[in-house]
């Protein structure tokens, strides 16, 4: 069986930058057991896997151990290779996901992404967040994900961090964040339930982000930071039920992956 397979670096014009993810184009479904173990192979954040179903797509994405509901630079990357590869004369997209349709459309250098708009519910810290983070959030609240708020972008980067605190926590991961100096906020993810210690650049924490920052800051169009060693830009706007976020990308690998059974 032959694969083909490209890595895209999403959130980012440069390669090495941004959040790379694996792209696999199938025509039709693999087994889910044959998906895991491909994106363990791949060993990155998030390996997306879709089928052409009429003028849509359905799209699966698996991390190193476990498949997810929702990864927003693993879609860009999908979109990415789809405009850019498989589809030249079309500019919008859409996904049919476990988290819904989703939506892509290519703006000029800018792939612009439509989501669901996630509500967190405010929560006292539990301590293995604390210590996990070695700094106690002025702020903590919970959906999927726990979000942790500090007072300045500083804070975000120092973090003394505990990964087997964070990862004994009843939450898929841990997001932090606080406003930017020169952008309108800054994050950063952690994962070690699912396999990934720090995601380079999170679309979907920003589904839970963009609402917070929009109450805070009383506007409605963003930029931001995500501060891990690649870092990400995104465009973000609140759309209500809906958050939209748009970043760039940049190809570095396009091949076949060989599966001898």
């Amino acid at each position: 069986m032959r694969i083909p397979i490209y890595q895209i670096d999403a959130f980012t014009n440069l390669q090495f930058k941004g959040n790379p993810a694996a792209v696999c184009p199938l025509e039709s479904w693999i087994s889910d057991e044959l998906m895991q173990k491909i994106a363990a192979e791949n060993n990155l954040s998030e390996t997306a896997f879709f089928v052409k179903e009429g003028e849509d797509y359905h799209l699966r994405w698996f991390t190193p151990k476990a498949e997810i509901e929702l990864c927003g630079h693993a879609t860009l990357a999908s979109a990415y290779a789809i405009f850019t590869y498989l589809d030249k004369n079309i500019s919008h997209i859409k996904f049919h996901t476990l988290s819904g349709v989703l939506e892509v459309t290519k703006e000029g250098n800018l792939f612009s992404m439509v989501f669901p708009s996630i509500e967190s519910e405010k929560c006292e810290a539990p301590k293995e967040l604390i210590k996990g983070l070695g700094k106690r959030p002025i702020e903590v609240y919970k959906a999927t994900n726990y979000m942790a708020v500090f007072e300045t972008e500083e804070e975000i980067l120092d973090l003394q961090l505990d990964m087997a605190e964070l990862k004994k926590l009843d939450a898929h991961g841990v997001i932090v964040t606080a406003k930017g100096k020169d952008v309108d906020f800054v994050s950063r993810f952690f994962a070690p339930k699912l396999g990934v210690d720090e995601d380079p650049v999170t679309g979907s924490a920003h589904c839970a982000l963009i609402p917070y920052w929009q109450k805070k800051l009383n506007k409605s169009d963003f930029v931001a930071l995500q501060l891990s060693q690649r870092t990400g830009k995104l465009h973000c706007t609140y759309l209500g039920e809906k958050v939209k976020m748009a970043g760039e990308a940049a190809p570095y690998l396009e091949g076949y992956i060989n599966i001898e059974y």
